[in-house]
């Protein structure tokens, strides 16, 4: 019975150092690719391909700019033909060539092409807006997918930490030859415990697979390229007050400036199709030459202009004012949805702020120690089934509560640089105001 003993406990011990040897090898898995957040965030920035779609937009709004200053082409008009004069009394004829040649330049009306080029000039702006608020999603995207494949790699090792450990007990458990109630009940909750464990495991690889899948196409490298992010090192400092990342918002919000802008380019229209009322002209030189017996040569001024007789503008103007009553409308539904949005992300980032604040630094590792040692302990039988599977669990679930809380806390700081269009480092270095109660 005692070499029974023996036997059963060198087992364990011998499947205890095959996890401790599986745990390291599943959390350092050889030669990778390391990166940081930041050097993530400056490769996509650099090589994203989307970026060149804001790029061509925007040399398209300066090119809409230079071409809206300039002036309508010449128009040359031209006639020629045969002239007959036929005098009846003296019975005189003569024929020769008429011809007639004029080259007018159109004008616009006073104030018209100063106009376009400020609606010209709107369109480079919100091109640039563009631009800028795409750079800015683009890291912030990044920035989150980075930290999100890191904690999923985390969850996937602690996961397949403890997976790789109920594996190995509930072999030592089967090779036994369980006696009584007791231990049948014992091995089926490890089995059990150990399908679960299994598919967080998985779960949380194909997380991480999917991550870097997405970070592989903002980076605009191949889609086969292996991926591992460095622990991040990311301060959470506290917020500046409400009212403050208000004003910041109102004035920097990519989405106010967007809705601004257009509203002072809708007014632009307005009073363009009031210009449009008005004709433009044509003047120019005209030259005309007859020769029939004599030869005869006018050359003078031509102005040329249509009547507005029929057409006023009105239903131009008209659609114009109501676009105009739109863009009024659309900022200040902007404004309201801004100012709510940060107010949400500014509660949401100061409540998981304090959430970690209440966490000891090493609670993990803790949590980590005391699994192992439950493992340890529970072999030798020291530790009862319900208090060694609650360990495991618990572990893993202090795991993912840590890393889900600081993508969160990552999330509303992003969400509120967005809004706020501040640096997060700027952002978090504005002066604190009083709170109002």
């Amino acid at each position: 019975m005692k070499r029974k003993k023996i036997y059963e406990f060198l087992v364990l011990a011998a499947a205890g150092c095959c996890i401790c040897t599986g745990s390291a090898a599943h959390q350092n898995p050889g030669p990778t690719n390391f990166v940081t957040l930041n050097a993530l965030v400056a490769e996509a920035l650099e090589r994203n391909p989307e970026i060149k779609f804001y790029e061509a937009e925007l040399a398209a709004a300066k090119a809409g700019r230079r071409s809206a200053g300039l002036l309508a082409n010449p128009q040359l008009s031209g006639s020629v033909g045969e002239k007959s004069i036929r005098d009846g009394g003296a019975g005189l004829s003569a024929e020769g060539i008429a011809w007639s040649v004029s080259v007018l330049q159109p004008f616009e009306w006073p104030g018209r092409i100063g106009l376009r080029k400020a609606i010209a000039n709107r369109d480079v702006e919100l091109a640039e807006l563009g631009f800028q608020r795409f750079r800015a999603a683009l890291a912030a995207r990044v920035r989150g997918a980075a930290f999100g494949l890191y904690a999923a790699q985390q969850k996937a090792a602690a996961a397949a930490e403890v997976s790789q450990r109920f594996r190995a007990l509930r072999e030592v458990l089967v090779q036994r030859d369980p006696a009584g109630l007791t231990p049948m009940l014992e091995a089926r909750v490890i089995e059990a415990t150990d399908l679960t464990m299994q598919r967080k495991a998985s779960g949380a690889e194909l997380a991480a697979a999917a991550t870097v899948l997405e970070l592989n196409q903002l980076r605009g490298e191949s889609l086969e390229t292996n991926l591992f992010v460095a622990p991040p090192q990311i301060a959470f400092p506290s917020l500046p007050s409400s009212e403050l990342l208000l004003a910041m918002a109102r004035t920097n919000s990519f989405e106010l400036r967007v809705r601004a802008t257009e509203l002072v380019q809708q007014g632009f229209r307005v009073e363009l199709a009031k210009n449009e009322r008005f004709p433009g002209i044509s003047v120019g030189p005209t030259i005309s030459e007859e020769r029939a017996g004599d030869r005869e040569r006018i050359i003078g001024l031509g102005v040329s202009l249509p009547l507005p007789l029929w057409n006023r503008n009105t239903p131009n103007i008209e659609a114009a004012k109501a676009r105009q009553v739109q863009a009024e409308t659309s900022l200040r539904v902007t404004q309201r949805e801004v100012e709510r949005k940060v107010l949400e992300a500014a509660q949401r980032h100061r409540r998981k702020l304090a959430e970690m604040a209440t966490w000891r630094p090493d609670s993990v590792q803790q949590f980590k120690e005391a699994a192992a040692l439950a493992d340890q302990h529970y072999r030798l039988g020291a530790v009862p089934i319900a208090t060694y599977v609650e360990l495991q669990k618990q572990y893993l679930d202090a795991v993912e509560a840590l890393l889900d809380t600081r993508r969160e806390v990552l999330q509303a700081a992003q969400e509120l640089q967005q809004l706020t269009g501040v640096d997060l480092d700027e952002l978090a270095g504005a002066r604190p105001v009083e709170e109002k109660q």
